[in-house]
């Protein structure tokens, strides 16, 4: 049997949000098809390009950034390097010219208003992410390619199979749950060991190490700035920023300039329950503010979901004693293997399976990493990511006005919340009495994603969306 080879560094990925689907998804595709004409000594020729967007990359894709995406990528930007604070100039310099210069060398007409279709009522049958790049060339002949985002920022061409990570001859093949605990019991490994040994296949352990605490990096200098960041969300629902307010409340209205002291500062502030409770609440505020804003984050797995691992690991690091690059290590190392199982056995679009594949995906991820990390068992880190999964079943995705905000931005909160809980559940348990496996839970995940109406899949066709007027204050 064919095991799919999925990497750390395919599950956490760098980029600017606010949705890995929507966002980054369409930015990767649009760089790849410009390069695709370079390489096909096609750049030079081509004297227009349309982007055709459709099902819910186009009902939703205003809100998402889409537009703004694609036209970055097809300009040659990458999300990883490119300055957050450049984007609105250099996208209203494409629409006051209606031109863009393709991967930075070759200038062509280009209206966004125009060169941008939101076919709002058409869908592909691969995935609901679909999007068609269209190059039309001096000699009269056209180029079209067809993309699919299918979540989590990974991205497929239409007729090619997926490629993650190049194939790899993983020394443990995993595929579901009872796969990485068969290779647990077999050699005794913790599972971030069992996953290091994994990622050898690509490259030398001190890289991981290090690309693993620069996206560890990328994701405390996101709670810290949204932790000091003040004013209202982009996109027209005049939602306040509320993690700034928090943060200055519990600090008591004391400013601290780095990261380190902020953290010094935080933990003096003792182990009251309810004291913690807001914080972890603040880091996971902090952070998806930070992505509804076009800010830089760790799509983890997604961009929606982007603030539950870094506030369960930052209340770790902040009080749990975990302030070490080795447990910071192991604690992204076994969160993005249960994030890959996930992706394996169903999906981490919530254009396919709704919020459940999101925040639900995100909050099993954190609960295992925390469970491992504080001493638990391999059989009780999964336990821990069933319990948080099971709390999240049916969980539909209706963002509304489109946007990564409401409700999307507390749910990350809850998701934080109910992964700490699902962890000490788990610490306290035995789970030779569990009575749900972690694939089992998986693939009921996926059966209610199939079952579940379209209209709660990243639509904006239902539920909150359609319910509360974009007028009304959020609640």
């Amino acid at each position: 049997m064919s095991h799919e080879a999925i990497s750390v560094f395919d599950i956490f990925k760098i980029g600017i949000g606010p949705s890995s689907s929507h966002t980054l998804g369409p930015w990767r595709a649009a760089q790849r098809f410009v390069q695709y004409l370079h390489d096909q000594n096609m750049l030079f020729e081509v004297t227009e390009i349309k982007v055709l967007l459709y099902g819910s990359l186009a009902k939703t894709g205003k809100g998402h950034g889409t537009d703004i995406a694609v036209q970055l990528g097809l300009s040659g930007y990458d999300p990883v390097s490119f300055a957050v604070e450049d984007i609105n100039a250099k996208i209203n310099d494409i629409a006051a010219m209606k031109r863009i210069v393709l991967l930075g060398l070759h200038e062509v007409i280009f209206d966004p208003h125009e060169n941008i279709d939101f076919l709002f009522s058409e869908s592909l049958p691969f995935h609901p992410n679909a999007l068609t790049f269209l190059a039309t060339l001096k000699n009269g002949n056209a180029i079209a390619d067809t993309y699919y985002s299918i979540g989590g920022g990974f991205v497929i061409k239409e007729g090619e199979k997926l490629s993650i990570s190049q194939a790899a001859q993983l020394a443990f093949p995993i595929t579901t749950a009872d796969d990485l605990l068969h290779w647990c019991i077999k050699t005794g490994l913790p599972i971030h060991e069992i996953v290091m040994e994994n990622e050898n296949s690509w490259r030398i352990e001190n890289e991981t190490k290090h690309d693993l605490l620069n996206i560890w990096r990328v994701m405390k200098e996101s709670i810290y700035r949204g932790c000091h960041a003040n004013g209202m969300l982009p996109g027209g629902l005049n939602v306040k920023r509320r993690a700034a307010d928090l943060n200055k409340k519990l600090l008591d209205n004391k400013n601290y300039g780095d990261y380190d002291s902020w953290l010094g500062a935080i933990q003096s502030g003792g182990n009251d329950f309810k004291y913690i409770l807001d914080w972890v609440s603040c880091f996971a505020l902090a952070v998806n503010e930070e992505n509804a804003s076009f800010g830089r984050v760790v799509t983890a797995p997604t961009n929606g979901a982007s603030g539950v691992i870094p506030a369960v690991l930052q209340y770790y690091i902040a009080f749990c004693k975990g302030n070490k690059e080795e447990k910071i290590i192991r604690f992204l190392l076994t969160a993005a293997e249960i994030g890959s199982i996930f992706k394996k056995g169903a999906t981490l679009s919530a254009a396919m399976g709704g919020c459940q594949a999101e925040i639900g995906v995100s909050s099993a991820m954190a609960a295992a990493a925390l469970t491992e990390s504080m001493g638990g068992t391999q059989r009780q880190a999964m336990m821990a990511a069933e319990i948080a999964m099971e709390h999240h079943l049916g969980m539909t995705c209706d963002p509304i006005g489109g946007l990564v905000q409401v409700p999307c931005i507390e749910r990350n909160t809850m998701g934080a919340i109910k992964a700490i809980t699902a962890s000490q559940l788990a610490l306290q348990s035995s789970p030779d009495f569990a009575k749900v496996s972690l694939d089992a839970v998986i693939k009921t995940m996926w059966d209610t994603a199939k079952d579940m109406d379209n209209k709660y899949k990243e639509t904006a066709d239902g539920g909150l969306a359609i319910n509360v007027p974009l007028s009304l204050p959020e609640c």
